[in-house]
């Protein structure tokens, strides 16, 4: 999962990135205009909103979405109990409230909440043609039999199979799946190294040959 966290309180921010760094890719931002820039240039699976921004207030962030048709799932993170804040919220399109303080063990709950719903209608379980994803286990299996991935290859399947029928750039594959750590990269072929690696577990698991090279920019997943 890429995940945007929107808070201006560094301390926080930083415990929130920490926690839930480990299997996903975290990126963060401490005022509203940097919050647009970035999802201006970049798509997220969720967003941790915090509506109380130095520079501006943080339902803007809703109104940019809505505008902009992104289908981003946000849970506001906000000190403000009261219920108009929450109604507000909840009406221009975020998914859940959460008031501080909190646990982070709660936020991660309502964050996995929250994205399981956005992309599968609230089920368990990703069902593509011949491919099942229970997605609370992380277990893909082929015609009933599971395949093991590795952490990297099973978020790149999620990733082809909620983009499925659109050719995508393989800058697009590596921003999304590993945020900054990118730029650590001279080129794109590590992105090939992980296609190719997961096209052949599912290959050889039975799986029709989704996956195709669209040469000069990127992969396709097929939707058919």
């Amino acid at each position: 999962m890429k995940l945007l966290v929107i808070e201006d309180e560094q301390g926080l921010r930083e415990n929130i990135m920490s926690y839930f760094n480990d299997g996903n890719v975290c990126e963060s931002c401490a005022t509203l205009a940097d919050a647009i820039y970035k999802l201006s240039n970049y798509d997220y699976d969720c967003v941790l909103l915090d509506i109380g921004l130095p520079d501006g207030d943080g339902f803007a962030v809703l109104d940019f979405l809505k505008k902009n048709k992104k289908d981003e799932a946000v849970l506001i993170i906000s000190a403000r109990n009261s219920l108009d804040d929450k109604i507000r919220g909840l009406n221009i399109g975020a998914d859940d409230y959460l008031t501080k303080p909190f646990h982070l063990s709660e936020l991660k709950a309502r964050v996995t909440s929250v994205y399981r719903r956005k992309t599968t209608n609230g089920n368990n379980m990703l069902v593509f043609n011949e491919i099942n994803i229970d997605l609370p286990g992380r277990v893909v299996s082929i015609k009933g039999s599971p395949i093991v991935l590795t952490r990297k290859e099973y978020d790149m399947l999620l990733y082809f199979i909620a983009n499925k029928g659109k050719v995508i750039a393989k800058n697009a594959i590596a921003e999304h799946l590993w945020g900054d750590e990118m730029d650590m990269h001279n080129n794109f072929d590590f992105i090939y190294t992980h296609v190719k690696n997961l096209r052949k577990k599912l290959l050889d698991a039975d799986c029709k040959d989704y996956l195709k090279s669209v040469y000069g920019i990127g992969y396709k997943f097929l939707a058919e």
